[in-house]
Formats: structure tokens, sequence, C-alpha cells
């Protein structure tokens, strides 16, 4: 795919220094940004990535405006991706924590459960890295007293 086919939808929950710094970074990549409004979160990803066979949301609903900044990718590969994240890195801004690529399922989701979705995933990821931490610690433990 070609890197000008490259899409970013873009939620910040407020502007800031930070959201214009990661903006120039998408921009210098060559990656177009859709922003994405509170208002928009019953829209579905198709829609707002504008694929083929996507038409606005008749009833969009009413959702809380998320709290966190939410990037979803679509058409890039794997190395872009990382590309991306490096430069983020570069530029010293930390992570953008809750991210997602689009795909042929989520696509027909709307903004918002994409959004729960990839927080409990994000949850789910930290839940168990402590859990692993915590059982290293007390192996660790078992093994001095021994």
């Amino acid at each position: 795919m070609s890197r000008s086919t490259e899409m970013v939808l873009f939620y910040t929950p407020e502007t800031t220094a930070r959201t214009s710094r990661l903006k120039g970074i998408f921009v210098r990549l060559g990656i177009r940004i859709r922003n994405i409004t509170p208002e928009q979160m019953g829209e579905t990803i198709g829609y707002l990535a504008g694929m083929d066979g996507f038409e606005p949301t008749e009833e969009k609903g009413e959702y809380p405006a998320p709290e966190e900044e939410i990037l979803v990718m679509k058409n890039f590969t794997s190395r872009r991706i990382d590309e991306l994240i490096l430069a983020i890195r570069k530029a010293g801004l930390s992570k953008i924590e809750l991210k997602a690529v689009v795909t042929p399922t989520n696509a027909q989701w709307t903004f918002y459960k994409l959004y729960e979705e990839i927080r409990e995933e994000r949850k789910q990821v930290l839940e168990q890295t402590q859990k692993s931490r915590e059982e290293r610690e007390a192996a660790q433990e078992n093994q001095r007293e021994e």
C-alpha cells in the first residue's frame, strides 16, 4: 500500500502543545490526519476512515467523551507503525497508549466501541504484567529464604 493512503483517526480530549507536535510528526511522515471529535464517537470506523460502503450513522447516540488520546491507523505496514512510534519517541513525547489499526471487523464498530475495546485490552495487559511481576518477585523472595 502506498504511503499516500495512510491515515490516522486521531482523538485527543484537549488540544495542547503535545497535540501540535504529534500532528507535526504525522505530517512529516506524510500521514493524513482525520481529527475525531466527541460528537463523532457514534460514527463507524469505516465511515470515519473514508472506506467504501460506509455511510454516516443516522442514530449516533450519546457517548461520554474519552479522557485519553486515541490513535487509529489505516493502511499502515508494520514497518510504518514502527517508524511512527519511533518518531514519537525521538520527539521526546510519551507514547499514545490507546492505538489500533483498522480491520474489517472494527471498521463496523463505532469509534466509541473501538475505544472501549482497546481500553479494556490495555487494562488486561497491564493487569497481567503486574501479576507476572508479583509472581517473579515472590519466586525471588522464596529463593532467598531457602
